[in-house]
């Protein structure tokens, strides 16, 4: 079943990269009391997500930060020494929290999930973004295949 507007984000353990090599994410903890703009994208370095969508909330975070929002996090079935290599790259260090989810656990968890397999990139993330208020989703934003437009930054900032 895909989450909706309402549900609560789903128990699991994202990764993220540090300097003290990989560290575990636990979704209550991280987004327990607190408002993030969570926003995900089939693949880092792919061309849209590169192009476009991580730029987008690299841009905009400190105007999601003004209105409430405490954290800007992008989500990825990549491992996390990928998403950390993509943020240098994109300059999202600081502004934007890459979280991994290399197995796709997250993703299927949400019921968000889409078929790269014709590109050679197995199953993935859909291309999506939400409001997490305390763990729970007051807005979400789920893209038709191929298309960028309701998860862009730029849309978000605008339902807050």
């Amino acid at each position: 079943m895909t989450i909706k507007v309402g549900d609560r984000i789903p128990s699991a353990t994202l990764i993220k990269a540090s300097a003290d090599g990989p560290q575990p994410v636990d979704t209550e903890s991280f987004f327990a009391g607190r408002k993030v703009a969570l926003f995900s994208v089939p693949g880092a370095f792919t061309p849209t997500c590169s192009a476009r969508h991580l730029p987008g909330f690299v841009e905009r975070a400190d105007e999601l930060r003004a209105k409430g929002v405490e954290e800007v996090a992008c989500v990825a079935v990549n491992d996390a020494f990928v998403l950390q290599a993509w943020a240098v790259q994109a300059g999202a260090e600081g502004k934007v929290t890459m979280l991994a989810d290399g197995n796709g656990d997250f993703a299927e968890a949400l019921g968000l999930t889409m078929d790269g397999s014709k590109f050679g990139m197995g199953k993935r993330g859909s291309r999506w973004s939400a409001i997490v208020d305390d763990g729970v989703v007051s807005a979400l934003n789920v893209e038709e295949p191929g298309a960028f437009s309701v998860s862009s930054a730029e849309f978000l900032s605008a339902q807050l």
